[in-house]
């Protein structure tokens, strides 16, 4: 099962890379513990004031519309 849903949010960010891609930046899967999956924003992303904004509207809106199961994404360092 664990690794449907690895498989399932790595989908995901492969459909919003892009997006984040034209702006710079890269988001990389780190790890799923329970319901919460955690990121690495690259490029860009890494230290743009913004990057709070694209990891809550952006990527975790997009994941949990499409793995209802996961609760939050968070950034990792």
């Amino acid at each position: 099962m664990a690794d449907s849903i690895e498989k399932r949010v790595q989908s995901a960010l492969n459909d919003i890379r892009p997006q984040i891609q034209m702006d710079g930046g890269d988001v990389e899967l780190v790890a799923i513990e329970g319901s919460i999956v955690k990121v690495r924003l690259l490029g860009h992303c890494a230290g743009c004031p913004m990057s709070q904004m694209t990891l809550k509207n952006g990527i975790e809106a997009h994941i949990k519309s499409v793995i209802p199961e996961i609760q939050s994404v968070e950034a990792v360092h």
